[in-house]
C-alpha cells in the first residue's frame, strides 16, 4: 500500500470516529442532564 492509499483510507476512516466522539459526547451529557433532572425530581423536558 502506497502512502496515497493509506493517506486516502485514513481521510475516509476518520469521519466514523469523529462523529462516533461527538454522538458519545452528546449521550454523555444527556445523561448527566437526566440524572440532575431526576435527583431535582424535574422534568428532563
Amino acid at each position: 500500500m502506497d502512502a496515497k492509499t493509506a493517506f486516502y483510507a485514513f481521510y475516509i476512516l476518520m469521519w466514523p470516529a469523529l462523529t462516533l466522539g461527538v454522538l458519545v459526547y452528546i449521550c454523555r451529557a444527556v445523561w448527566k442532564d437526566a440524572k440532575a433532572a431526576k435527583a431535582n425530581n424535574e422534568d428532563l423536558v
